[in-house]
């Protein structure tokens, strides 16, 4: 008998040929659209004629060409619960977060799983970059083999059981043949452009989508420098993220940077380029891939953003939980809230977030 396999399909290039690969590797597939909205329609069986969003009604699409069985699920009260308002409080609390991590973890590889397991499948598949190899009886996370579109740093979060019942077709792809495949294919979305925003800001302004969502007005502050002289007026603290030289509406004698943002105080902290560099950070609500329980310590490269090219440190674990890392080399802008992912080789041992 077949297994039967979730297919996350996002309306997307890379989800639709991971579900065309996956029907030729023989599976008995279902395509699932997560509308992650607020009063965005549910649909699913009789429901599927509904008015759907483009994106989802792409995905239905590469699903009939496919032969495939369809369904949405609408999860916007959830992703409103375990995305937004953690971004929100992150911003409010001084951090930087990244609602992708959260996501995958919460919503994807969380609340998707679970409707997977309703419809008796056995596992689900997505069209991300990365690698699931068995190795010496545990499940591990490795990078795509093409390193320009590994998406394993945003992966991290994944437990045993959620690596064991996911598939992830693409990780030996690179995006051209990707796009060959859905091309042959004749999928409609084939030529169809990689979204670089956040899904629920895309426009970029953050602040605007924290103001509506949270229903709340963020006062004017003071910017400061290390030693506490008031250097000018910010206009709320919302605004600002580690790192940040634009925007700052300020004439000093020489470039400023955002450094730290002090929530309890309502000010943001302003130094020079050297004053973003940092060898130490500490991570918390951390998950380990490789182990149950870390050593004392190791020797690992991490990344602290996507992007980042994995720098040596040495990893000093506090529990289960919690981590202290040292940095070979001074890092720039390491940012509260963002997520900080240790590698060894191209398997990922783990990760957490930073405090």
């Amino acid at each position: 008998m077949k297994e039967q396999v979730l297919i996350a399909m996002s309306g997307g290039v890379d989800s639709s040929v991971a579900a065309y690969l996956m029907k030729e590797q023989g599976f008995d597939c279902i395509g699932a659209t997560m509308l992650l909205h607020q009063n965005a329609p549910a649909a699913d069986g009789a429901d599927a004629d509904r008015a759907l969003p483009s994106d989802a009604e792409d995905a239905r699409a590469v699903a009939e060409r496919l032969s495939m069985p369809f369904y949405c699920f609408d999860l916007s009260e959830e992703f409103r619960r375990e995305v937004i308002d953690r971004f929100i409080r992150t911003y409010e609390q001084g951090g930087t977060p990244n609602p992708c991590v959260i996501c995958n973890r919460y919503l994807k590889f969380g609340a998707l799983l679970r409707e997977a397991e309703r419809l008796s499948c056995g596992a689900i598949a997505t069209g991300h970059y990365a690698r699931i190899v068995p190795e010496n009886g545990r499940w591990l996370l490795k990078k795509a083999l093409n390193p320009a579109k590994d998406q394993s740093y945003v992966l991290y979060s994944l437990t045993q059981r959620q690596l064991a019942h996911t598939r992830l077709p693409l990780g030996e792809l690179t995006k051209e043949r990707v796009r060959e495949i859905a091309l042959a294919q004749g999928f409609l979305n084939a030529r169809k452009q990689d979204s670089q925003d956040i899904c629920f800001v895309p426009d970029g302004d953050y602040a605007a989508v924290i103001r509506r969502f949270s229903g709340k007005d963020y006062p004017s502050g003071d910017f400061v420098d290390a030693e506490g002289r008031v250097l000018g007026r910010h206009k709320g603290i919302i605004h600002y993220t580690v790192g940040q030289r634009k925007g700052l509406g300020l004439a000093l004698s020489e470039p400023h940077y955002v450094c730290r943002k002090d929530a309890a105080e309502n000010r943001v902290v302003l130094g020079r380029n050297a004053d973003l560099f940092s060898r130490v950070l500490d991570a918390e609500d951390v998950n380990w891939i490789v182990w149950d329980t870390p050593p004392a310590r190791f020797r690992a490269k991490a990344r602290i953003r996507y992007q980042q090219t994995e720098q040596w440190a040495t990893v000093f674990p506090d529990g289960n939980d919690r981590f202290r890392l040292e940095f070979d080399e001074p890092q720039r802008a390491i940012a509260a809230g963002q997520s900080v992912v240790l590698y060894d080789g191209d398997t990922v041992v783990g990760g957490g977030i930073i405090g």
